[in-house]
C-alpha cells in the first residue's frame, strides 16, 4: 500500500514537474518573439498603490532597440552590468568583488546581471527568497541560450521600473526630458541608469549630489569600457 502510494506521488511528481518545465520553456521562447504586454512588478504596483500618493500612473510605451538611443545601452551596462557581453547570465566575478565590498560596507552592493534582473522583472516577482533566486537563475539560463543579447537588453530596457509608474525608457525619455529614448544624449541616458537599482527614491529630474556623482561615475565607466557591440 505505501510502495504504490510512493509509486503515485513518484509519477505525478514527474508529471508536474515535466509540465512546469515545459511552460517556462515555452513562455520563454514566446518572448523572444513577441513583447511582454505586461509584467509581474506592474501589477504589483497597480495592487499596492496607495491614493493618499497620488493618482495612479502607469506609463509604458514599448519600441524597439533600434529606436533606443545606443548611449542608453551603453550607459545601463556601465551602471548595471560591466560584463554583459561575455558573461552568459551570471557574472561570477562580479559576485565575488560583491563579496568582498559587503564585508566592509554598510550599503550592501549586488551582483545581478542584466539578464537575471529581465528575468525577475518579466518571469517572477520581487522576493528575496532563495526559491526566488533559483527560479531566477532557471530562467537566466533558458533566457541565455534561448535570446540573444541584443533581445535580452531590448527587453530589459522595455520593462524596467523608473519611476513610480514609470516603465521602459522611452516612457522615462518622455516623462523626464520630454523626448524620445532614441534622442538621449550619453549625460542624460547616464543619469537615468543612475537612478538603478533605486528608481523610486532617486529623481533624476531633481538630482541630489550623490545622483550627480552617481551619474559622473557612469559617464567615466562609460568611456572607460567603450561602446558595447549587440
Amino acid at each position: 500500500m505505501a510502495y504504490s502510494l510512493r509509486k503515485k506521488f513518484l509519477s505525478y511528481s514527474k508529471k508536474f514537474i515535466f509540465a512546469c518545465i515545459s511552460v517556462s520553456v515555452f513562455w520563454v521562447m514566446m518572448y523572444k518573439y513577441v513583447n511582454p504586454p505586461i509584467t509581474s512588478l506592474m501589477i504589483i504596483r497597480a495592487v499596492e498603490h496607495d491614493k493618499a500618493k497620488g493618482k495612479f500612473r502607469h506609463q509604458h510605451r514599448w519600441v524597439s532597440l533600434e529606436d533606443i538611443s545606443p548611449n542608453m545601452v551603453w550607459a545601463v551596462i556601465a551602471a548595471e552590468d560591466n560584463n554583459f557581453t561575455s558573461h552568459m547570465g551570471v557574472d561570477w566575478q562580479a559576485i565575488q568583488k560583491a563579496r568582498k565590498i559587503n564585508k566592509y560596507s554598510r550599503i550592501k552592493h549586488g551582483a545581478s546581471t542584466i539578464t537575471q534582473q529581465t528575468a525577475k522583472n518579466v518571469f517572477l516577482f520581487p522576493s528575496r527568497t532563495y526559491f526566488r533566486k533559483g527560479l531566477e537563475l532557471y530562467f537566466t539560463c533558458l533566457m541565455e541560450l534561448c535570446w540573444s543579447k541584443r533581445r535580452i537588453m531590448e527587453v530589459y530596457l522595455n520593462v524596467v521600473e523608473m519611476g513610480r509608474g514609470i516603465y521602459g525608457v522611452e516612457a522615462a525619455s518622455q516623462f523626464y526630458y520630454k523626448k524620445s529614448a532614441s534622442q538621449l544624449t550619453p549625460s542624460e541616458a547616464a543619469m537615468l541608469a543612475a537612478i538603478l537599482p533605486a528608481p523610486l527614491r532617486r529623481n533624476p529630474a531633481q538630482p541630489s549630489q550623490y545622483l550627480i556623482n552617481r551619474q559622473q561615475r557612469v559617464l567615466s565607466l562609460m568611456y572607460k569600457l567603450g561602446k558595447p557591440n549587440l
